[in-house]
């Protein structure tokens, strides 16, 4: 059903407003050497709010045009966007940058994995950086310090299954009120280490998966989820036909192909739902 225009432009307004309250915070990885940088996208109000920490892919949380310039004006559209929808829908959202504070700001081309330094590992580091943010957003008057959630998307939705594990580094004998209470994992790759064998999280957890995904194997993922369902996780997952990794890229080119514009669609609305009943109910 379409909105009429007045409800969209208000609607629109609201994005705006939302994406113009970024604010760039410092605070502390559990690997207790890393002073990492965060962008707060807040939500009209004094709260307190449910909050939700964002853990960018491979490419870093900067867009591909930034030139050297890390800062919240250069944050890529994808991570503006969805840090926008949470701060319009009432939540704290925190953008974490794993990779800058570390020397890697430009972030990590496709097919470069084994590559990579052990320096920004998703299985051994990043879920320090995600457990450090939990921390602060639980440090802050704005946010309730049991009512908050995870999201990543491919590298980071990596380091989501990492963070949600039983076994997870950062955090001893983790629950839901402890941890994260809930999560979301989009196109993540699920052939770690730490995701084979026996697997169970600790909280509810939510994935999304690419049909077409051309750098990660959606089956290998919905393996792992049925693995992780049989061993007691809360899991559910959706496979999208047709949609390719980094399907909610909201550039042209990505957004051209009608599959990732109906994935893209369909995971906010999950998303929102999953998020809803699990942070704020």
């Amino acid at each position: 059903m379409k909105l009429p225009v007045r409800s969209a432009l208000l609607l629109l307004l609201a994005w705006v407003l939302a994406a113009a309250q970024v604010k760039t915070v410092h605070f502390p990885s559990e690997d207790h050497r890393t002073k990492l940088v965060g962008f707060v996208f807040e939500p009209v109000g004094p709260g307190p709010h449910a909050g939700i920490v964002m853990l960018h892919g491979r490419a870093g949380p900067y867009s591909s045009l930034a030139h050297g310039v890390y800062k919240a004006e250069t944050l890529s559209k994808r991570h503006k966007e969805w840090g926008a929808f949470w701060a319009q829908h009432g939540y704290v959202a925190l953008l974490v940058d794993s990779f800058g504070p570390r020397g890697y700001a430009e972030g990590f081309p496709k097919g470069s994995y084994d590559e990579r330094p052990a320096a920004v590992s998703e299985q051994t580091v990043r879920p320090l950086d995600a457990y450090g943010a939990l921390r602060y957003l639980r440090g802050r008057r704005d946010v309730i310090p049991d009512r908050i959630g995870v999201q990543g998307w491919s590298n980071g939705g990596m380091t989501v299954l990492v963070t949600m594990s039983e076994q997870a580094p950062g955090i001893e004998h983790p629950t839901a009120q402890s941890g994260f209470r809930a999560a979301l994992a989009e196109y993540p790759g699920c052939g770690m280490d730490a995701t084979k064998g026996r697997y169970h999280a600790y909280a509810p957890l939510l994935m999304m998966i690419a049909a077409a995904d051309e750098e990660v194997s959606p089956k290998r993922c919905e393996e792992f989820a049925e693995r992780a369902r049989a061993a007691g996780s809360d899991v559910k997952w959706f496979v999208y036909p047709g949609a390719e990794h980094n399907f909610d890229d909201p550039g042209a080119k990505k957004q051209s192909n009608p599959a990732n514009r109906r994935a893209t669609e369909e995971t906010k609305r999950r998303a929102e739902a999953f998020f809803s009943k699990h942070l704020l109910q």
